[in-house]
């Protein structure tokens, strides 16, 4: 079936070439006869999988951080879309506002808002019976506060707009500076182009269909809306009548509708959105752009970098309007250009170095930049003697050698990008410039930062295009060698022939080929005949070096071959069957194509022969095809998590290709191929060892087949992309999933060897599983014991399993790590975070912790997950009996001086009673629902006090209803000491008077105040305090805070509480003061509403000598 863009153009041409003069603008009837074809299934659809989801989800967090919320919609229909919100989002809908030229519409929404959908309105909503134009002037009266929109929401209102780019452009205005993260959204079928704008972003819902009755009158009612206009004319309402049904699908199963393609697109724009400086450069100039489906698509700005300063400058840009990119390297990416999405043309950038070894080509080296091509590279490198295993297409660029990179010799030398042993990245998160593995000196820009961590250059190699901008690529080099190339075509009157043909070919054929050669077949239709081709090609720097009897085996099964050549490796380029030979050669310009890889193992099986031909059976044009690249060899030498492409145990790729005539793109041939590429590929999926993410995108089709694109290493690549990438610049790229959250709950169980360490984590992780709540435990020197076994030959089951075997291994084993940690001093930290991620619970208990003050060092590594210490102290005798020993070696002290664990317990009894007792009084309450409950009332506030500051309200908990109770219950009951050994609660102003105050009532315990200098009555005691986090931001100094004498009594206890600690300078000061009045360390207890690790306050105490204060928080979040 065809689009509904091919539609409209076909029906505007017909119009423009007939000589009637009988077109008129739809009338309101019209209008709205043609829009009730859009409301109906299979139409509905877009709504209720696309719009309507999409809304809400990304409206959320705006109406999370709002009280109130303002909108504008701009050509609603009868009835608003946003009456389909969820209930709590309307809730929070306090102004309403519309512009609804259709009369018929604008009646009908009047009636509809009678029924009052969004109950908080705080007006009657306000309905103009007018288009919406750049220069509508909304109020008649000035009042800048008064015309400003949280969100204003276009939804299939665009169409016949004039100057749409001065539309977004006025309504970017309404909204509001502050606070900032108002938008303006916009759904509208494929098609739309608005020049000059970058969009915030930008999503698809391709699959979208729109169904009419096959009758004249349902005809003439929707093309006219189609077209936009009316046909007065008899013969041009018949002639767009054919149309519609020589362009639309009539399927046998609904013989009396006629079906079009209606692919929806949501573009959405922010204040930060604006002219990008750049030209937007039409796409039909751009002759890199080789894929039929991005060419459809007009970016929001290209740009041409010329170096390496260019790239970092368009990054910066970036990330200042908050936008994504796409990467133009070969042009062969579908998702290489993106509606209204700034696009860096690498093309520039072509230059090839080649680093010939000394006395040696296998050392040799070669730097290629990201705008060169496959065939730019193998040309260079042929100069030298040299190749590096690439593609088959010499067009191809860098997007596939860094995800992969199937070629001629995969089998021999691995994929593409297991050739690359270096790169230089632009940071997509700091614009700074990295360099990666092995760079030549030379090729290393100045300004590069070394990277001795390889996690980057782990992604790169199968994932990398996801993680920054890839200036440069470093290939290891081979010798280049000289291809000798045999072509067979087979044809069949049946299937079955062919399957018992296509199982000689794996079992007899390409099962006994060595590394140097590979065997690829086509399975394509011709002529009214199934076809299968083969392809043999035997790699050799001297001779022919495939056996004589896979040779003979290949002459027997298949027969003499069609051609034989002996090419280089340019000429090789040339021996593609489908690029020469299948029908007639898909070369030259003359077809369009949409393909998706899978990879498969026993092709010759009975089930996967048989659905292979039948999917070539069922194709939807003639030039379909099947093309089975072999695999093995060297691809599957590497394991699966040696790089990020994990997809290694595979036979052949098969590459599902659908095909058509170039001058069919839009039309149902080409909406048809994709369609069949897609079902095939479901078919085979769940017979598949993994998918190829080359091709893949953000398209939702494609994210079954993303979720397999990368074997084992799914989760590790997501947790990179969240590194790298954390505001989704590369949204575009391979997908990649949201990274699993951190365990809610981290308890480190520390103590001395024979507390009983296991025991109790055993213990807590079984009373978790009675209380619904998963759990598990690691301990955290499993790494280093599995490193260790690695390096010395030890026997790690016994290490993990044999207390006497490990025992033998302990001094030798502190020893080895202790080396670890001299040549990488973050070793710790990487095994702590190794053990978080490897977690797929809720609570996770760390045992085997040797760290000093680990919460202080661990808590910014986890900073949405509360990390707690809890350790279990035993006697030297229960500790002695319980490992069976004379003696217990106590050299290793934990903590101990200036730091003190969370809680401590003392496990000296049998059986379990201390590590129950612990669980009820200390871990169970950490886990209630009503933290939970607490933690949703906090609003994210963006951009405040300033850009780039997701600030979180912990004051409004108070505005809440329930909000402040709730929270002061927690404190209360959360405390670790006993209330009636407190003399005084200590709060400084202004957030610490909040809570504070509720508290004492509650406990009925006195408030002793601390203020600004100046602000209490004399005799006071004052120290200097260092701005906090949030006051820095706005430009506060340093500045004074006093508590008067004599208000704490001398030696008791007491407890600060504040609403939060982030850097903890306050809570420094705070201490410093009550020691200066005479309060010991021992004595004070602070509690905070929430923490915010990222800012490492608890290091900051550990450092002034506070580490042994006892903090509990009782909520922490990412971010300020």
């Amino acid at each position: 079936m065809a689009t509904l863009d091919t539609l409209k153009k076909a029906l505007m041409k017909k119009a423009s070439a007939t000589t009637s003069t009988g077109e008129q603008s739809l009338s309101d009837e019209q209008y709205s006869t043609g829009f009730d074809f859009f409301l109906k299934e299979p139409a509905w659809k877009a709504y209720r999988d696309f719009i309507i989801p999409q809304l809400s989800q990304l409206l959320g967090p705006l109406f999370q951080s709002r009280l109130r919320i303002s909108l504008l919609e701009i050509g609603p229909g009868p009835r608003s879309i946003l009456g389909h919100l969820p209930n709590d989002q309307k809730q929070k809908i306090t102004k309403y506002t519309a512009f609804e030229p259709n009369r018929l519409f604008a009646s009908k929404l009047e009636d509809w808002f009678r029924s009052k959908p969004f109950p908080s309105l705080e007006h009657a909503a306000s309905i103009n019976h007018s288009a919406f134009t750049p220069h509508v002037d909304l109020y008649k009266t000035p009042s800048p506060q008064a015309e400003r929109f949280d969100v204003i929401l276009f939804c299939h209102s665009m169409y016949g707009m004039e100057q749409k780019h001065r539309v977004i452009s006025k309504t970017l205005n309404m909204l509001p500076r502050r606070p900032s993260g108002g938008m303006v959204v916009v759904f509208h079928r494929d098609g739309l182009q608005i020049e000059g704008v970058t969009a915030h972003r930008t999503l698809t819902f391709p699959t979208g269909v729109v169904t009419v009755p096959d009758t004249d009158n349902d005809l003439d009612s929707f093309a006219q809306f189609i077209a936009g206009s009316a046909a007065q004319d008899d013969a041009l309402r018949a002639s767009w009548r054919d149309l519609c049904r020589e362009l639309g699908l009539c399927d046998t199963a609904h013989p009396d509708k006629i079906s079009f393609s209606a692919p929806e697109i949501m573009v959405v724009f922010t204040r930060t959105s604006s002219y990008t400086g750049w030209p937007t450069q039409s796409v039909k100039e751009m002759k890199a752009v080789k894929n039929r489906e991005a060419c459809r698509r007009l970016p929001g700005a290209t740009l041409q970098p010329k170096d390496i300063a260019s790239i970092q400058n368009r990054v910066q840009w970036a990330l200042c309007k908050r936008t994504g990119v796409t990467v133009l390297g070969g042009g062969h990416s579908g998702h290489c250009l993106w509606p209204s999405i700034s696009m860096i043309d690498m093309r520039l950038l072509n230059e090839v170095h080649v680093i010939v070894a000394k006395n040696t080509m296998s050392g040799s080296l070669v730097v290629a930049e990201s705008g060169c091509s496959t065939g730019d590279i193998i040309r260079k490198c042929l100069e030298y003697g040299l190749t590096v295993p690439l593609g088959a297409r010499p067009s191809v660029g860098a997007g596939l050698w860094l995800q992969g990179g199937i070629g001629h010799l995969s089998r021999l030398h691995g994929l593409a990008c297991d050739a690359i042993v270096g790169a230089v990245v632009v940071s997509v998160d700091s614009g700074k410039v990295f360099s990666v593995g092995q760079v030549p000196d030379q090729h290393r820009p100045r300004d590069a930062v070394q990277l001795e961590d390889n996690n980057l250059l782990w992604g790169i190699k199968g994932a990398g295009t996801n993680f920054g901008i890839v200036a440069s690529v470093t290939f290891k080099a081979y010798p280049a060698p000289t291809y000798t190339v045999r072509n067979w075509v087979l044809s069949f009157n049946d299937l079955a022939t062919a399957g018992a043909k296509l199982r000689e070919f794996d079992s007899l054929i390409a099962q006994g080929l060595p590394k140097s050669c590979s065997a690829d077949a086509y399975l394509f239709w011709n002529q009214d005949r199934l076809h299968i081709g083969v392809t043999m090609f035997e790699t050799s720097a001297v001779t022919s070096c495939v056996t004589l009897v896979a040779l003979t085996r290949a002459y027997k099964i298949l027969g003499p071959e069609r051609s034989i050549q002996i090419v280089d490796s340019m000429g090789v380029f040339d021996t593609e069957m489908y690029m020469s030979e299948m029908h007639g050669g898909h070369g030259g310009g003359k077809t369009s194509s949409f393909k998706r890889c899978l990879f498969l193992k026993n092709i010759g099986e009975n089930d996967i022969a048989t659905l292979l031909l039948k999917a070539i059976e069922s194709r939807p044009t003639a030039l379909c095809y099947l093309h089975l690249l072999q695999g093995g060899g060297a691809i599957s030498d590497v394991p699966a998590d040696a790089t990020a492409f994990g997809c290694r145990d595979w036979d052949f790729a098969c590459v599902i290709t659908g095909v058509w005539p170039r001058d069919q793109d839009g039309n149902k041939q080409a909406t048809a191929a994709v369609r069949w590429v897609y079902e095939i590929a479901g078919i085979l999926l769940p017979l598949s060892t993994g998918a190829y993410g080359a091709d893949l995108g953000p398209d939702p089709r494609d994210a079954a087949l993303a979720a397999k694109a990368f074997g084992p290493n799914l989760v590790r690549l997501a947790r990179l992309k969240q590194r790298w990438d954390p505001q989704n610049v590369l949204s575009y790229a391979c997908p990649l999933p949201t990274p699993p959250k951190d365990p809610k709950l981290i308890v480190l169980v520390t103590g001395e060897s024979g507390a009983g360490k296991d025991f109790c984590a055993a213990v807590w992780t079984s009373l978790f599983t009675k209380n619904n709540i998963t759990s598990c435990v690691s301990s955290i020197s499993d790494v280093t014991k599995r490193a260790y076994a690695t390096a010395t030959g030890a026997d790690l089951n016994r290490l993990f399993g044999d207390r006497d075997y490990k025992e033998q291994h302990r001094v030798a084993l502190t020893t080895f790590f202790q080396n670890q940690v001299k040549q990488r001093p973050q070793l710790p930290q990487e095994h702590f975070l190794e053990v978080v991620h490897g977690a797929n619970s809720d609570v996770l208990f760390i045992t085997g912790m040797r760290d000093k003050a680990p919460v202080v060092a661990f808590s910014h590594l986890v900073p949405e997950s509360n990390l707690v210490e809890i350790r279990i102290e035993a006697s030297e005798e229960i500790r002695r009996a319980r490992r069976g020993l004379e003696a217990v070696d106590d050299t290793h002290k934990d903590n101990e001086g200036n730091y003190s664990p969370s809680v401590t317990i003392s496990n000296n009894s049998d059986g379990k009673s201390a590590a129950t007792a612990a669980f009820s009084k200390h871990l169970l309450p950490l886990m209630l629902p009503s933290l939970q409950r607490l933690k949703d009332m906090v609003r994210q506030i963006v951009d405040f006090p300033k850009t780039d500051i997701n600030f979180r309200h912990i004051l409004g908990v108070s505005q809440s209803r329930g909000g402040l109770s709730l929270c002061i219950s927690l404190l209360q009951t959360h405390f670790t000491g006993g209330w009636s050994q407190i003399s005084s609660i200590v709060c400084v102003e202004t957030g610490g008077f909040i809570f504070a105050s509720a508290l004492a009532l509650k406990v009925d315990v006195p408030l002793a105040l601390v203020r600004e200098g100046g602000k209490l009555p004399p005799p006071v005691v004052s120290v200097a305090k260092d701005v906090s986090h949030i006051s820095g931001l706005t430009g506060n100094k340093e500045q004074m805070i006093e508590i008067e004498v004599g208000v704490i009594p001398k030696g008791r206890k007491v407890v600060i509480v504040d609403d939060v600690m982030a850097t903890g300078k306050t809570l420094c000061a705070l201490l410093k003061l009550l020691i200066k009045v005479g309060v010991d360390v021992k004595d004070i207890f602070v509690m905070v509403v929430a923490e915010f690790p990222f800012h490492k306050g608890r290091e900051l105490l550990y450092k002034e000598g506070f580490g042994n204060v006892s903090l509990q928080s009782l909520l922490v979040f990412r971010g300020a």
